[in-house]
């Protein structure tokens, strides 16, 4: 059995809306295996959020939804991709760490690689944007690859108006609900899906989606890195995670990507954590530590 010191320390970053709080059973799993491991919130999520006192005050008031600006307006991809490498060397004490993030978080994965890829032994993006060199994320939910995702109809105010995608975890509405449900925890329990949309954050900073990243050879390019495809995914939809993938191999084609696939909706790290862990796993022994 591979021990904790063959093994690189592997670092958790949650998509829009979520918090580190996401990854608790993945890591669960992954500590029990002797691998260190930490899940850290984005910039603008978790105990980094802050929350528009307008909405507080005037809960479910669609037209305050619609337009109250919001606190995280400022965050941008400069903001996160920094905090993201401050807290790779963190947990790596300067040695290079595997990275595992999920949706959004690729974007900030990418840039904080893109900086700093001493710092990084393996990318891993697990159902996230993986985006190409200088293209925003932004621009590809509205692509012909991701025709039938469930965010876009999610979203409550407009972006470029308040500053963030916005979406209503607190609306009553039961058809909007189920919109949720079905759009980040499809094969989740009911139960359990509201449970985890009670802890999402209303806003995601738009700044985030909204920033490139100018990938090089001996940069991100460099790095190894894996995708794991969610097949049932009803934000990030199959052919764009695909797209992703083969646009990747078409830029650093000497580096092509490793893709594994699970049968999941966006949030398997919640309906099918030990088969996530498992992955990152075995990715962690592939990259392995000095002492390995």
């Amino acid at each position: 059995m591979a021990t904790s010191s063959s093994r690189r320390p592997v670092l958790f970053l949650h998509g829009y809306w979520h918090g580190s709080w996401c990854w608790a059973e993945v890591l669960e799993l992954v500590t029990a295996a002797g691998v260190r491991a930490l899940a850290v919130d984005m910039a603008g999520h978790g105990l980094r959020a802050r929350h528009s006192q307008e909405l507080i005050r005037h809960p479910g008031d669609l037209e305050v939804l619609a337009t109250a600006v919001s606190p995280l307006a400022s965050v941008d991809l400069d903001e996160a991709g920094g905090l993201l490498v401050s807290q790779l060397e963190r947990l790596g004490g300067g040695e290079p760490v595997v990275a595992v993030a999920h949706s959004m978080g690729g974007v900030v994965l990418t840039r904080a690689a893109q900086l700093a890829p001493h710092l990084v032994a393996h990318v891993v993006y697990l159902t996230a944007f993986m985006p190409a060199s200088g293209v925003p994320a932004m621009a590809y939910p509205r692509l012909p690859e991701n025709d039938g995702d469930l965010v876009a109809a999610s979203i409550v105010a407009d972006p470029a108006a308040v500053g963030a995608l916005r979406v209503d975890v607190s609306s009553a509405d039961p058809d909007y609900r189920q919109r949720l449900r079905d759009a980040f925890y499809g094969d989740l329990d009911p139960a359990a899906a509201d449970a985890a949309i009670a802890l999402l954050t209303p806003d995601a900073p738009a700044g985030i989606a909204l920033g490139a990243t100018t990938l090089t050879a001996d940069g991100w390019g460099s790095l190894p890195r894996s995708y794991i495809v969610c097949t049932r995914d009803m934000c990030i939809r199959p052919a764009l995670q695909r797209k992703f993938i083969a646009d990747a191999d078409a830029a650093f084609p000497e580096n092509p990507t490793i893709a594994h696939t699970l049968d999941a909706s966006h949030s398997p790290f919640l309906s099918m954590p030990g088969q996530v862990a498992d992955i990152v796993l075995q990715l962690a022994l592939l990259s392995r530590g000095p002492a390995g």
